[in-house]
Protein backbone atom coordinates (compact mmCIF):
# COMPACT_ATOMS: atom_id res chain seq x y z
CA UNK A 1 0.00 0.00 0.00
CA UNK A 2 1.15 3.35 -0.57
CA UNK A 3 1.97 6.32 1.54
CA UNK A 4 1.63 8.58 -0.62
CA UNK A 5 -1.14 11.37 -0.28
CA UNK A 6 -2.67 12.66 -3.12
CA UNK A 7 -1.72 16.03 -3.83
CA UNK A 8 -3.71 19.17 -3.40
CA UNK A 9 -4.74 20.89 -5.80
CA UNK A 10 -4.44 24.83 -3.51
CA UNK A 11 -4.69 27.02 -6.41
CA UNK A 12 -8.23 25.83 -7.49
CA UNK A 13 -10.86 25.84 -5.42
CA UNK A 14 -13.41 25.46 -8.05
CA UNK A 15 -14.09 21.88 -9.28
CA UNK A 16 -14.64 21.19 -12.83
CA UNK A 17 -14.22 18.07 -15.10
CA UNK A 18 -13.73 20.51 -18.24
CA UNK A 19 -11.10 23.28 -18.51
CA UNK A 20 -9.08 25.38 -15.59
CA UNK A 21 -8.40 28.86 -14.47
CA UNK A 22 -5.54 28.90 -16.80
CA UNK A 23 -7.98 29.05 -19.77
CA UNK A 24 -9.65 31.79 -18.49
CA UNK A 25 -6.19 33.90 -18.07
CA UNK A 26 -6.95 36.62 -20.83
CA UNK A 27 -10.64 36.54 -19.57
CA UNK A 28 -10.03 39.88 -18.34
CA UNK A 29 -9.11 41.30 -21.38
CA UNK A 30 -11.61 40.72 -23.45
CA UNK A 31 -13.81 41.71 -21.05
CA UNK A 32 -12.73 45.16 -21.58
CA UNK A 33 -14.34 45.43 -24.95
CA UNK A 34 -17.89 45.12 -23.82
CA UNK A 35 -17.37 47.47 -21.29
CA UNK A 36 -15.79 49.96 -23.92
CA UNK A 37 -18.72 49.83 -25.95
CA UNK A 38 -20.91 50.57 -23.37
CA UNK A 39 -19.22 53.42 -21.91
CA UNK A 40 -19.04 54.84 -25.82
CA UNK A 41 -22.63 53.76 -26.51
CA UNK A 42 -23.84 55.62 -23.28
CA UNK A 43 -21.75 58.52 -22.97
CA UNK A 44 -23.63 60.72 -24.60
CA UNK A 45 -26.96 60.40 -23.14
CA UNK A 46 -25.73 60.17 -19.90
CA UNK A 47 -22.76 63.03 -19.53
CA UNK A 48 -24.65 65.07 -22.03
CA UNK A 49 -27.78 65.68 -19.93
CA UNK A 50 -25.66 64.52 -16.42
CA UNK A 51 -27.56 67.20 -14.44
CA UNK A 52 -30.99 66.55 -16.20
CA UNK A 53 -30.91 62.77 -15.66
CA UNK A 54 -32.64 61.52 -12.29
CA UNK A 55 -31.21 59.27 -9.43
CA UNK A 56 -32.36 56.40 -10.97
CA UNK A 57 -30.62 56.84 -13.83
CA UNK A 58 -27.73 57.98 -12.01
CA UNK A 59 -28.29 54.43 -9.65
CA UNK A 60 -28.87 52.50 -12.93
CA UNK A 61 -25.84 53.93 -14.90
CA UNK A 62 -23.26 53.33 -11.77
CA UNK A 63 -24.44 50.38 -10.43
CA UNK A 64 -23.91 48.92 -14.28
CA UNK A 65 -20.83 50.53 -14.55
CA UNK A 66 -19.56 48.57 -11.19
CA UNK A 67 -21.57 45.02 -12.74
CA UNK A 68 -18.93 45.32 -15.87
CA UNK A 69 -15.79 46.57 -13.81
CA UNK A 70 -16.26 43.29 -11.44
CA UNK A 71 -16.41 41.06 -14.06
CA UNK A 72 -13.03 42.66 -15.70
CA UNK A 73 -11.32 42.40 -12.08
CA UNK A 74 -13.03 39.18 -10.73
CA UNK A 75 -11.40 36.68 -14.05
CA UNK A 76 -7.90 38.59 -13.26
CA UNK A 77 -8.24 37.97 -9.13
CA UNK A 78 -9.24 34.14 -9.69
CA UNK A 79 -6.62 33.42 -12.21
CA UNK A 80 -3.43 35.75 -10.23
CA UNK A 81 -4.18 33.69 -6.95
CA UNK A 82 -6.17 36.23 -5.27
CA UNK A 83 -8.97 33.22 -4.31
CA UNK A 84 -9.74 35.29 -0.92
CA UNK A 85 -10.37 38.77 -2.34
CA UNK A 86 -11.91 36.91 -5.15
CA UNK A 87 -14.43 35.05 -2.67
CA UNK A 88 -15.18 38.33 -0.89
CA UNK A 89 -16.05 40.40 -3.93
CA UNK A 90 -17.94 37.85 -5.10
CA UNK A 91 -20.22 38.55 -2.20
CA UNK A 92 -20.31 42.48 -2.94
CA UNK A 93 -20.72 42.03 -6.75
CA UNK A 94 -24.26 39.88 -6.20
CA UNK A 95 -25.38 42.53 -4.27
CA UNK A 96 -24.35 45.52 -7.45
CA UNK A 97 -26.02 42.55 -9.68
CA UNK A 98 -29.41 43.34 -8.07
CA UNK A 99 -29.11 47.20 -7.96
CA UNK A 100 -28.36 46.47 -11.73
CA UNK A 101 -31.38 44.69 -12.18
CA UNK A 102 -33.76 46.61 -9.74
CA UNK A 103 -32.55 49.94 -10.98
CA UNK A 104 -33.69 48.85 -14.08
CA UNK A 105 -36.71 48.00 -13.33
CA UNK A 106 -37.46 51.24 -11.52
CA UNK A 107 -36.88 53.43 -14.76
CA UNK A 108 -39.65 51.53 -16.76
CA UNK A 109 -42.21 54.50 -15.65
CA UNK A 110 -39.93 56.94 -18.15
CA UNK A 111 -40.61 54.83 -21.09
CA UNK A 112 -44.53 55.60 -20.61
CA UNK A 113 -43.41 58.54 -20.25
CA UNK A 114 -41.61 58.70 -23.01
CA UNK A 115 -44.56 57.19 -24.75
CA UNK A 116 -46.98 60.06 -23.84
CA UNK A 117 -44.49 63.08 -24.55
CA UNK A 118 -44.08 61.29 -28.00
CA UNK A 119 -47.94 61.06 -28.71
CA UNK A 120 -48.43 64.72 -27.63
CA UNK A 121 -45.52 66.16 -29.80
CA UNK A 122 -44.38 63.38 -32.64
CA UNK A 123 -41.88 66.20 -34.93
CA UNK A 124 -39.90 66.73 -31.47
CA UNK A 125 -39.23 63.31 -31.40
CA UNK A 126 -39.12 62.45 -34.99
CA UNK A 127 -38.56 58.81 -35.15
CA UNK A 128 -39.02 58.00 -31.56
CA UNK A 129 -42.43 56.78 -32.34
CA UNK A 130 -44.36 55.20 -29.15
CA UNK A 131 -44.16 51.96 -30.17
CA UNK A 132 -40.81 51.89 -29.73
CA UNK A 133 -41.10 53.37 -26.27
CA UNK A 134 -43.54 50.23 -25.29
CA UNK A 135 -40.87 47.85 -26.78
CA UNK A 136 -38.06 48.99 -25.40
CA UNK A 137 -40.31 48.70 -21.89
CA UNK A 138 -40.78 45.45 -22.92
CA UNK A 139 -37.32 44.10 -24.28
CA UNK A 140 -35.91 45.65 -21.10
CA UNK A 141 -38.26 43.68 -18.16
CA UNK A 142 -37.29 40.66 -20.25
CA UNK A 143 -33.46 41.42 -20.14
CA UNK A 144 -33.94 42.78 -16.54
CA UNK A 145 -35.13 38.57 -16.40
CA UNK A 146 -32.27 36.79 -18.16
CA UNK A 147 -29.83 38.55 -16.26
CA UNK A 148 -31.75 37.46 -12.86
CA UNK A 149 -30.97 34.18 -14.18
CA UNK A 150 -27.87 34.32 -15.28
CA UNK A 151 -26.63 35.58 -11.93
CA UNK A 152 -28.55 32.89 -10.17
CA UNK A 153 -27.78 30.18 -12.28
CA UNK A 154 -23.77 31.39 -11.73
CA UNK A 155 -24.42 31.35 -8.35
CA UNK A 156 -25.86 28.16 -8.51
CA UNK A 157 -22.99 26.70 -10.67
CA UNK A 158 -20.46 28.59 -8.37
CA UNK A 159 -18.52 25.24 -7.82
CA UNK A 160 -18.57 24.16 -11.72
CA UNK A 161 -15.67 26.24 -12.88
CA UNK A 162 -17.06 26.67 -16.98
CA UNK A 163 -20.66 26.63 -15.81
CA UNK A 164 -20.19 29.62 -13.34
CA UNK A 165 -17.82 31.71 -15.39
CA UNK A 166 -19.88 31.46 -18.72
CA UNK A 167 -23.05 32.62 -17.08
CA UNK A 168 -21.45 35.52 -15.44
CA UNK A 169 -20.16 36.40 -18.78
CA UNK A 170 -23.37 36.00 -20.12
CA UNK A 171 -24.84 39.19 -18.32
CA UNK A 172 -22.83 41.25 -19.99
CA UNK A 173 -24.60 40.87 -23.62
CA UNK A 174 -28.05 40.20 -21.52
CA UNK A 175 -28.18 44.03 -20.86
CA UNK A 176 -25.75 45.98 -23.29
CA UNK A 177 -28.52 46.72 -25.89
CA UNK A 178 -30.01 50.05 -24.27
CA UNK A 179 -26.36 51.62 -24.28
CA UNK A 180 -25.17 50.28 -27.31
CA UNK A 181 -28.07 50.81 -29.24
CA UNK A 182 -28.63 54.44 -28.06
CA UNK A 183 -24.57 55.41 -28.61
CA UNK A 184 -25.61 53.73 -32.44
CA UNK A 185 -28.78 55.85 -33.14
CA UNK A 186 -26.78 58.88 -31.83
CA UNK A 187 -24.51 58.34 -34.44
CA UNK A 188 -27.07 58.06 -37.36
CA UNK A 189 -28.91 60.69 -36.11
CA UNK A 190 -26.06 62.96 -37.09
CA UNK A 191 -25.40 62.03 -40.16
CA UNK A 192 -29.22 62.48 -40.47
CA UNK A 193 -29.97 65.55 -39.04
CA UNK A 194 -31.10 67.62 -41.99
CA UNK A 195 -34.32 65.03 -42.77
CA UNK A 196 -35.11 65.00 -38.91
CA UNK A 197 -38.17 64.10 -38.10
CA UNK A 198 -38.03 62.01 -41.30
CA UNK A 199 -35.18 59.62 -40.22
CA UNK A 200 -35.23 55.98 -40.13
CA UNK A 201 -33.04 54.31 -37.52
CA UNK A 202 -34.20 51.00 -38.22
CA UNK A 203 -30.77 50.09 -39.76
CA UNK A 204 -29.31 51.73 -36.68
CA UNK A 205 -30.63 49.07 -34.63
CA UNK A 206 -29.50 46.20 -37.31
CA UNK A 207 -26.25 47.79 -36.87
CA UNK A 208 -26.44 47.92 -33.10
CA UNK A 209 -27.59 44.28 -32.70
CA UNK A 210 -25.40 43.06 -34.96
CA UNK A 211 -22.30 44.61 -33.23
CA UNK A 212 -23.99 42.56 -29.76
CA UNK A 213 -24.65 39.54 -31.38
CA UNK A 214 -21.21 39.16 -33.44
CA UNK A 215 -19.19 40.23 -30.03
CA UNK A 216 -21.85 37.30 -28.07
CA UNK A 217 -20.70 34.76 -30.12
CA UNK A 218 -16.82 36.07 -31.29
CA UNK A 219 -16.36 35.22 -26.74
CA UNK A 220 -18.43 32.16 -27.09
CA UNK A 221 -16.30 30.64 -29.79
CA UNK A 222 -13.07 31.59 -27.80
CA UNK A 223 -14.25 29.51 -24.72
CA UNK A 224 -16.09 26.65 -26.89
CA UNK A 225 -19.47 28.03 -25.25
CA UNK A 226 -21.74 28.45 -28.69
CA UNK A 227 -24.39 25.98 -27.62
CA UNK A 228 -24.71 26.91 -24.02
CA UNK A 229 -27.57 27.73 -22.90
CA UNK A 230 -26.33 31.45 -21.23
CA UNK A 231 -25.52 31.78 -24.94
CA UNK A 232 -28.88 31.06 -26.41
CA UNK A 233 -30.21 33.42 -23.97
CA UNK A 234 -27.59 36.44 -24.97
CA UNK A 235 -28.69 35.93 -28.63
CA UNK A 236 -32.33 35.67 -28.36
CA UNK A 237 -32.73 38.44 -26.30
CA UNK A 238 -30.19 40.97 -28.44
CA UNK A 239 -31.73 38.97 -31.44
CA UNK A 240 -35.73 40.11 -30.18
CA UNK A 241 -34.75 43.67 -29.98
CA UNK A 242 -33.95 43.56 -33.32
CA UNK A 243 -38.25 43.88 -33.37
CA UNK A 244 -38.71 46.58 -30.68
CA UNK A 245 -41.10 48.66 -33.11
CA UNK A 246 -42.75 45.84 -33.68
CA UNK A 247 -43.73 44.27 -30.67
CA UNK A 248 -44.55 47.64 -29.20
CA UNK A 249 -46.94 48.21 -31.74
CA UNK A 250 -49.03 45.20 -30.03
CA UNK A 251 -52.38 46.74 -28.57
CA UNK A 252 -52.53 44.04 -26.18
CA UNK A 253 -48.86 44.43 -24.74
CA UNK A 254 -49.32 48.20 -24.66
CA UNK A 255 -52.42 48.15 -22.35
CA UNK A 256 -50.98 45.71 -20.31
CA UNK A 257 -47.56 47.64 -19.50
CA UNK A 258 -50.05 50.87 -19.22
CA UNK A 259 -51.92 49.08 -16.40
CA UNK A 260 -48.82 47.54 -14.75
CA UNK A 261 -46.38 50.21 -14.85
CA UNK A 262 -47.40 53.62 -12.60
CA UNK A 263 -44.99 56.46 -11.84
Amino acid sequence: MSSKAAPIQAHSPISSRHGSLEDYRTLFVWMLLPMLLIQLGISMDYWGDFTDNTWAVHVHYWCATLWYGFLIIQPWLATHRRMALHRTLGMVGFFIAGGVGLGALGMMHRDLVYVQMATDDPVRFGPFKPELFYGIAVVEILMVVLFSLAVIMAIVRRKQLEEHVWWLVSTVFIIMMPAVGRGVQNVFIMAQAEQWPDIDLGPALWVSQGLIIAVTLTLAQRYGKLRHPATFCALAINGLAIFVSEIGGVVWVQSLLTAMIKG
